[in-house]
């Protein structure tokens, strides 16, 4: 059984490699794919059905039922921000489907406050090689595909 994970954000789909920070451009938590969102505000939406497992303002993890725990961060560094300019709409420990809004956020304030944007969308603790059918460019709709998890 496989798992597909879909983009959280509306914008353009890119390597993990490109991202500013090692810790995913060097897949460090695990594989994935960025996405470069596009500006003005918008919601983040889970990336797959499952459980929210952490939550904070500026990232989140949903775990399917199967295992698989997909990281969505939205934007580089944006802790700093301390929650500033994100809305939560769902608690931890709450039940999501794939596309319903997790995090209402601005692309655009946070390239104000002079943090990178681009959404790493990682499967956590896993090889490169559990991943199928990356999109890893052109334009991506939140809840289009970007990858599959084998056995998730």
């Amino acid at each position: 059984m496989s798992v597909e994970v879909r983009s959280p954000v509306t914008g353009l789909a890119a390597s993990l490699a490109d991202v500013p920070d090692p810790v995913f451009s060097q897949a460090m938590v695990g594989p994935g794919v960025a996405v470069k969102p596009a500006a003005g505000p918008a919601d983040a939406v889970a990336p797959i059905a499952g459980t929210v497992a952490t939550l904070h303002p500026h990232a989140f993890v949903v775990a399917s039922a199967g295992g698989t725990a997909v990281l969505v961060h939205l934007g580089i560094d944006t802790v700093q921000l301390k929650g500033e300019g994100f809305t939560l709409h769902v608690a931890k420990g709450d039940t999501v489907e794939a596309g319903q809004p997790i995090v209402t956020w601005d692309p655009s304030a946070v390239e104000g406050h002079g943090y990178s944007s681009v959404c790493p969308v990682v499967a956590l603790d896993l090889t490169p090689e559990s991943l199928g059918d990356l999109r890893e460019d052109g334009q991506v709709a939140a809840g289009d595909p970007l990858f599959t998890v084998e056995g998730g």
